[in-house]
């Protein structure tokens, strides 16, 4: 990535540049994304692969009435080039306007919101990764990628928004691997390396480690007293962004939520759920450059009080926008902690399983809220709040109407940040604060 001033100053002119060639019947947005990343990949406890990645893209996207085309360029940060750039684009665009359809529901840029928002980080120095990783697992079969860097995000348009952000964050996600395969994984992310917080973390899956040496347990098909960790309930609230939370999948009937929205249903009163940009992991602007609340309620003591609407959708159904993105998914979600504390969670567990995480979730019947998964990684069998063997995976389907209503016992006193941790074309971010879950009679079919 350029360096940062050059950037942002090539940014601004851009959009003056463009606003200068602008039409009557012309509006135009510019997204920029760019990330100045180390990598670093392991195997064994070694390093396997390391590198940096310096990039930036801006994607223009102009609009002539209701017909709208885009494309994207390299951003250099040179003013002079990154506009003759940008011309090179605006001319194909306008060639390419008068053969694309109209877009009834295309919504234009309005309002003239602003943002600028720069969060420091500390993050352990590039030659000082491998040490600070490796050091502490030696003698483990280690495996994992770092990525850490700042990444940038930008947003303008004709209207006159205009937004920056910048963050420095890192995330290592690892696994440790008996000598027969089986796996504890984990996961750190944040701004701020620390090495307690990581040692720790090792401590706990040195624990689970010893434990899945023992010779699995074969669970029968039933419904269980289950405790979910953080990580297993990150997964079955990503579901939440996936037809549920949505104004437009409830507008079409396509919601597993619609029963709640039709008062027919609730959740446990103990369930709450909000979109949290505090944290300031993910810009609050969106794709059209509006600002989402601060907070947001979307289910409240078990009740649904809002969905995310974007701004097509509200123009499509007649709704009020709350800044949320296109795809009205969640972007920065937190689930309230409960009352449970980590030193009682097996005692309260009693017999059970104990899932740390879950992978393969779909809808089985969207209708009904209900979720299918298997469960993945360091996932056991207790009895009167022991630990006593690992289990075989387990196909679960239950529906959220259960799991987080009537059968939800309570959540842990603490929450864990779990991060978005895909790389593809960039790193995203972002993440989620959620607690663990304890749950009575969840059902496994398989």
């Amino acid at each position: 990535m350029p360096e940062l001033q050059s950037l942002e100053t090539s940014f601004a002119h851009l959009v003056e540049s463009l606003q200068a060639q602008r039409q009557t019947d012309e509006t135009f947005t510019l997204r920029v994304t760019g990330e100045q990343s180390q990598f670093m990949r392991f195997n064994r406890a070694r390093v396997r692969q390391t590198g940096c990645v310096e990039d930036c893209d801006a994607t223009l996207t102009w609009t002539q009435g209701q017909r709208v085309a885009s494309a994207s360029f390299p951003l250099s940060g040179n003013s002079a080039r990154d506009w003759e750039t940008a011309q090179g684009m605006l001319k194909v665009l306008r060639q390419e306007m008068p053969q694309l359809p109209e877009d009834p529901y295309q919504v234009l840029p309005q309002g003239t919101a602003r943002s600028r928002e720069v969060h420091s980080g500390a993050l352990l120095p590039p030659t000082q990764v491998a040490k600070a990783v490796l050091a502490p697992v030696v003698g483990l079969d280690f495996a994992g990628l770092y990525a850490g860097g700042t990444v940038l995000r930008a947003y303008a348009d004709s209207a006159g928004q205009q937004h920056w952000f910048l963050t420095e964050t890192f995330s290592l996600d690892y696994s440790i691997y008996t000598p027969d395969g089986q796996a504890v994984k984990g996961t750190l992310a944040g701004s701020q390396w620390d090495d307690a917080i990581y040692a720790d973390k090792l401590v706990d899956a040195s624990h689970q480690l010893e434990r899945l040496s023992q010779p699995p347990k074969m669970i029968d098909r039933g419904q269980y007293r289950t405790y979910l960790a953080p990580a297993a309930i990150a997964e079955l609230i990503s579901m939440f962004s996936w037809g549920a939370v949505s104004e437009s999948a409830m507008q079409q009937g396509a919601s597993a939520l619609a029963a709640m929205r039709r008062d027919q249903k609730k959740l446990s009163p103990r369930f709450n759920l909000k979109e949290n940009f505090s944290h300031g992991a993910v810009p609050r602007f969106n794709d059209l450059g509006e600002m989402a609340p601060l907070e947001m309620s979307i289910i409240e003591e078990g009740v649904l009080v809002n969905t995310l609407v974007s701004s097509r959708s509200a123009k499509e159904y007649d709704k009020q926008s709350n800044g949320a993105s296109g795809s009205e998914s969640l972007r920065s979600p937190e689930v309230s902690p409960g009352t449970l504390a980590a030193s009682d969670i097996l005692k309260t567990l009693g017999t059970g399983l104990y899932l740390s995480n879950l992978h393969y979730l779909n809808w089985s019947d969207r209708p009904s809220g209900r979720i299918t998964g298997m469960t993945r990684y360091a996932c056991f069998w207790v009895e009167d709040g022991e630990i006593v063997a690992p289990i075989e995976n387990l196909r679960f389907d239950e529906s959220l109407y259960r799991f987080l209503g009537d059968q939800l016992v309570d959540l842990t006193d603490f929450q864990e940040f779990i991060p978005e941790l895909t790389t593809y074309d960039y790193r995203h971010l972002g993440g989620a604060w959620l607690p663990g879950a304890l749950v009575d009679g969840f059902t496994f079919t398989l």
